[in-house]
């Protein structure tokens, strides 16, 4: 194995560890009582919602899982 093996394989550890703990960071998909009314999406956090703590996390999250798709694949292949 080269330096470059491990160095990815580094990096797909951390990839990985940082995927999980972004995921457990999320909040649950249940509103609540607001989700029967329907009114949460009239509010100024549901029209902000991609802006917020959640939005950020969920953009991390697929970016990660895009990262991680990638890598394993490469990986896999025998590139590095």
């Amino acid at each position: 194995m080269s330096a470059l093996d491990y160095v990815f394989g580094v990096i797909f550890i951390i990839i990985c560890a940082a995927l999980v703990v972004m995921v457990l960071a999320q909040e649950g998909k249940n509103q609540g009582l607001g989700a029967i009314q329907g009114t949460v999406e009239n509010t100024y956090w549901g029209k902000n919602k991609g802006r917020s703590r959640e939005g950020v996390l969920k953009k991390a999250t697929v970016a990660l899982s895009v990262l991680f798709v990638v890598l394993s694949i490469l990986l896999n292949m025998g590139l590095f």
